[in-house]
């Protein structure tokens, strides 16, 4: 952590009005269920760590990371309009979060006096198109920037990972393999865009690199490369036009707004996974009216 820090510092060491620093609370830290969520109790914790680490004074954007059904979404804007008022942050995002909660965030904002979500933090590649179906125009109806991650699906749009073919040297080497990773639909949908690509002269990498910004309401996307050579290429990715025609035979693989399998690492309703929250207890009946 204390290397970390020093990272961090040396990044924003005299350049630090260049520079925009964004980061997100609400993940847990430690064991301590208390050390998660978007309560202002954490949320007035977690900044000052934020800003201690990289040693600034502001955060340019401060991200909510993920929807919290614990807390009621007026305490949670109103701990951040509290630090925006201060000036320790100057404007607030979220990440992850479903339509109907981005529009009821806003609500709340206006209805309360309270500050807005200025971005949204969604995940978007060919593979996973779902937020083109209502949370890409929600953002574009609120005046929202949407800062895209996973451009590349998390890998598999490297085209390193092959269908019948062992993962690259790297996943070789970890003691397990994401589920995204073996998921024979997304692999069937790769097999299908590699040839795409190659008829296009491009790099699987760059089609999926295009793809992602192609869209209107996509501000920017959010990569993560390891190395100066993967960097470039992300880069050229970026730069290349896809035409009308190339985008018409990626619908045709993958629909728009439908995600070929969930990312690992996705947001899901805690009602999808606890089926508890899905089912009446016994003896409890809706009402029914003739």
């Amino acid at each position: 952590m204390e290397q970390s820090r020093e990272v961090q510092t040396q990044l924003l060491k005299g350049r630090r009005d260049d520079v925009v620093p964004a980061t997100k609370v609400n993940g847990l830290m430690g064991q301590d269920p208390n050390r998660r969520g978007s309560s202002r109790r954490w949320i007035v914790t977690e900044v000052e760590h934020s800003l201690r680490r990289p040693g600034t004074d502001h955060i340019d954007l401060y991200q909510v990371h993920h929807p919290d059904p614990a807390t009621d979404i007026e305490e949670t804007l109103s701990a951040l309009t509290d630090l925006v008022r201060s000036g320790k942050v100057r404007s607030l995002g979220c990440s992850n979060l479903p339509p109907s909660q981005i529009v009821e965030a806003h609500w709340v904002a206006e209805r309360r006096g309270l500050e807005r979500f200025r971005t949204e933090q969604p995940p978007y590649s060919i593979l996973n198109r779902a937020i083109e179906r209502e949370v890409l125009p929600v953002c574009e109806r609120h005046g929202m920037g949407t800062l895209i991650w996973s451009p590349l699906a998390m890998g598999l749009l490297t085209g390193r990972h092959r269908k019948g073919r062992p993962s690259d040297a790297h996943a070789a080497r970890m003691h397990w393999v994401p589920q995204h990773m073996t998921d024979q639909r997304k692999l069937d949908a790769v097999e299908q865009l590699l040839p795409l690509a190659e008829q296009a002269g491009l790099p699987l990498t760059h089609m999926a690199m295009a793809f992602a910004i192609t869209h209107p309401a996509v501000t920017a996307a959010i990569i993560g490369p390891r190395t100066m050579a993967h960097l470039d290429d992300l880069l050229a990715g970026a730069t290349t036009t896809l035409d009308d025609d190339l985008l018409d035979r990626i619908d045709t693989i993958v629909p728009p707004g439908t995600d070929v399998g969930p990312l690992d690492v996705a947001y899901v309703p805690p009602a999808l996974t606890q089926a508890a929250l899905r089912r009446r207890k016994a003896g409890e009946r809706a009402a029914v009216s003739e």
